[in-house]
């Protein structure tokens, strides 16, 4: 779809129980401008009717949820759709005279836009079944993740509170592993662990089946290290059980998503492909086909992508005195936090990529930089992937 197929631009600004729909022509005529009801009927009326003008494009500000129903009917009509990103709505916003913030305006303005700037319309999400389903998983399985995280931040704030070498002992990952979580649900913190004893708590854990032989030592070893309680320890202890029980509850919640993520997908050939590259697992492949809608052709190339993810530097120049690079501070976040979590992974796992980080931090970039060079190096390979269809093949990745 080029600029030039289309005859009438229609800007909808959505809404929960209406939108407002705005058309214009190619001389930027206002062929519709009215409120529009949440119904099918509605909103295929208005498209029957504006089609009589030509060829169509629908543009939404928001394509998911209240704006998946005018989205839905439009493809079925074989109208295309577009989506207008909020801060590129703002900014022509401000090119247009008016200050006023209503639904008839805002309609006008992504219309306008979709008109004068089709640049900086974006793809208005996957209209495959299986995408779409995978995209409604995958943002429960977002909302967990945060959910999950408010609980561990919860618990290592009691821990801290009232024992912080034992908190410390519980760094990283291992505050959420099964073992842990077990222990802390049975015997409340380490004050409970400290009266039943190393030896029983080490027999409880063999009796569970738990791997924690190590994990005891430290907390035993960390609990030898403070002689006094902090008042609270005991209230405290009573309300750790259940924070280490809801933290296991959403990480079984997750893994069942995994599961049905995987089942989505089963035979999908590019979950196939993705997978095998060292660092992506389902759930970081299932994000990485959503952020590129499932089709990698879309692209013109490696760095058309890496742009659209926002992993590739931005150059800024004004005349000859000031040149340089800075981090792309847009892009779409699905995309980069798949990209970003994938090599980062790989920075700690996988031969080629840990010597490619290491070179980047003896150049002097940060952590966080070297991981974004590592993300703009791997999307190479993974473009390259997607659109032959071909798995991961081990290769050095150049400086």
């Amino acid at each position: 779809m080029t600029p030039d197929d289309i005859d009438v631009w229609v800007g909808l600004d959505v809404g929960k129980s209406a939108h407002h729909a705005h058309a214009l022509d190619h001389d930027g005529n206002t062929l519709y401008d009215k409120p529009l009801r949440q119904d099918e009927k509605a909103i295929r009326t208005m498209l029957e009717k504006l089609s009589e003008h030509g060829r169509v494009l629908l543009v939404v500000d928001q394509p998911n949820t209240i704006g998946s129903l005018p989205l839905a009917v439009a493809r079925s009509m074989g109208i295309p759709v577009a989506y207008l990103p909020g801060a590129a709505m703002r900014r022509t916003a401000q090119l247009l005279p008016g200050a006023a913030k209503t639904d008839r305006r805002d309609a006008y303005v992504i219309a306008w836009a979709a008109l004068k700037l089709p640049e900086s319309l974006r793809d208005a999400g996957p209209d495959d079944e299986t995408l779409a389903a995978l995209k409604i998983l995958a943002g429960h399985d977002e909302d967990l993740a945060h959910e999950s995280t408010r609980h561990i931040n919860r618990l290592r704030s009691l821990l801290l509170q009232t024992h912080p070498a034992f908190e410390r002992v519980l760094k990283g990952e291992r505050a959420t592993r099964d073992a842990t979580l077990a222990l802390l649900e049975h015997y409340g913190g380490p004050m409970g662990m400290n009266r039943a004893g190393i030896e029983q708590v080490r027999q409880w854990a063999k009796d569970k089946g738990l791997r924690a032989g190590r994990i005891i030592d430290d907390m035993f070893r960390a609990i030898g290290e403070q002689t006094v309680t902090v008042p609270g320890t005991a209230m405290a202890e009573t309300i750790i059980p259940s924070i280490a029980r809801d933290i296991k509850t959403i990480k079984d919640r997750r893994r069942d998503i995994a599961a049905q993520v995987e089942r989505l997908l089963d035979g999908h050939p590019l979950l196939t492909v993705l997978t095998s590259m060292p660092g992506i697992g389902v759930r970081t492949a299932s994000n990485i086909l959503l952020g590129i809608g499932g089709d990698a052709a879309r692209f013109k190339s490696a760095a058309h992508l890496a742009a659209y993810a926002g992993i590739a530097p931005v150059t800024s120049q004004s005349g000859t005195s000031i040149k340089g690079e800075r981090p792309a501070r847009g892009g779409n976040k699905r995309l980069k936090n798949a990209l970003w979590q994938s090599a980062f992974v790989a920075s700690t796992k996988h031969p080629s990529s840990i010597a490619y980080y290491k070179r980047k931090r003896e150049q002097g970039k940060h952590h966080n930089a070297a991981i974004i060079c590592l993300a703009r190096r791997r999307c190479d390979v993974i473009y390259s992937m997607l659109k032959n269809g071909t798995l991961y093949q081990e290769q050095t990745l150049a400086a």
